[in-house]
């Protein structure tokens, strides 16, 4: 069978192809490939050089695919925060397993020690839904939880333990990191496993991940916030199992009422940032405008313009690496290349 024509079989699969061929399919009925490959082709000439893949999956078939600026299929991408996403879908396989009874668990039946100085009524949702209540905020340098304070700090736990509630948990949207790392403290202690190796025994192999690497801090815990490296096709493989409901070939790696209850549009957001609609848990959602009609595009999204697009009216998945880190051009540009890959969907 021509590779064309070959199915989406993973990442592992996926490994045999040329790291810089473009891998397509000739299903494309509704399908504008000129228009893809043309875009692709454009992308090798952005000046900025730090555009590094794009892989593009429709019905389960690669598409489209290339890389930049000396990645190539095999390269290992920092995703930066859109690693937040993948530590939701790891939570949601940690509720599966019965090893996090619920949301809806105030987060110090997972933290020993946690002061009760209102921080026992933050739920798991509360982290998942950035509503805390934490006085952390990743904009604001002065802000006892900002994420360059965790850097310097020799325990990132007890540091935690020392940042004051600001608002009543539940209620206010505040974009925090230091949410995501305690959500994957939380499935750390659950399981007694690091949050790197609970991902490749019960999600990453699932789907044929090999090769990853995760940051690690004092203490010996991983940053469930970001710095997540993975190669572009590996991402790719993270959104389609988010198309699929959670489900892998014949496997149901994450619950599909995980995926629902993770994609709802919980939070509205549309006022703080502009490239959203909505927060579910650690996934966002838009409502993109495709010529007249609206297209909704839910996905993860990480400093520079990381971003895995996960689009189930038009049954697929957009995954784009870049290395744009505290750029605003990074963030543009992605929305760009995946507003025109969806034109050309229609």
């Amino acid at each position: 069978m021509p590779l064309a024509l070959l199915p989406w079989l993973g990442p592992t699969w996926l490994l045999r192809a040329s790291p810089q061929r473009p891998v397509t399919s000739q299903e494309t009925a509704t399908l504008d490939r000129q228009s893809l490959d043309a875009l692709l082709q454009d992308l090798g000439d952005d000046p900025n050089r730090d555009l590094k893949g794009v892989v593009v999956l429709r019905r389960g078939t690669v598409v489209g695919e290339r890389y930049f600026n000396g990645d190539d299929a095999t390269t290992l991408h920092d995703i930066r925060s859109a690693t937040k996403s993948i530590t939701a879908l790891l939570m949601g396989i940690a509720i599966d397993r019965h090893l996090v009874a619920s949301v809806d668990d105030p987060i110090g039946t997972y933290l020993p020690g946690l002061p009760e100085d209102g921080k026992h009524h933050i739920r798991i949702r509360d982290l998942l839904t950035m509503r805390s209540g934490l006085a952390a905020d990743d904009d604001d340098p002065a802000s006892p939880g900002n994420e360059d304070r965790l850097d310097e700090s020799e325990d990132w736990v007890k540091s935690l333990f020392a940042v004051p509630v600001k608002s009543p948990p539940g209620q206010t949207y505040l974009y925090s990191s230091l949410n995501a790392f305690i959500a994957g403290a939380i499935i750390e202690n659950a399981a007694k496993l690091p949050l790197d190796e609970f991902a490749r025994r019960y999600l990453f192999r699932a789907i044929g991940v090999e090769r990853f690497s995760w940051r690690r801090v004092p203490i010996n815990r991983v940053t469930g916030q970001g710095n997540l490296r993975i190669t572009t096709r590996d991402a790719a493989a993270i959104g389609q199992l988010v198309l699929r409901r959670g489900q892998w070939q014949q496997a149901q790696v994450v619950s599909s009422a995980w995926i629902a209850e993770s994609l709802a549009g919980r939070v509205p957001i549309a006022q703080v940032d502009p490239y959203a609609d909505a927060y579910g848990y650690m996934w966002y959602s838009k409502e993109e405008r495709v010529g007249d009609r609206p297209v909704l595009v839910h996905f993860a999204s990480g400093n520079g313009g990381n971003k895995i697009y996960v689009i189930p009216s038009k049954d697929m998945v957009i995954a784009i690496t870049s290395s744009a880190y505290g750029t605003g051009y990074g963030q543009r540009r992605s929305q760009t290349i995946m507003r025109r890959i969806l034109a050309a969907a229609e």
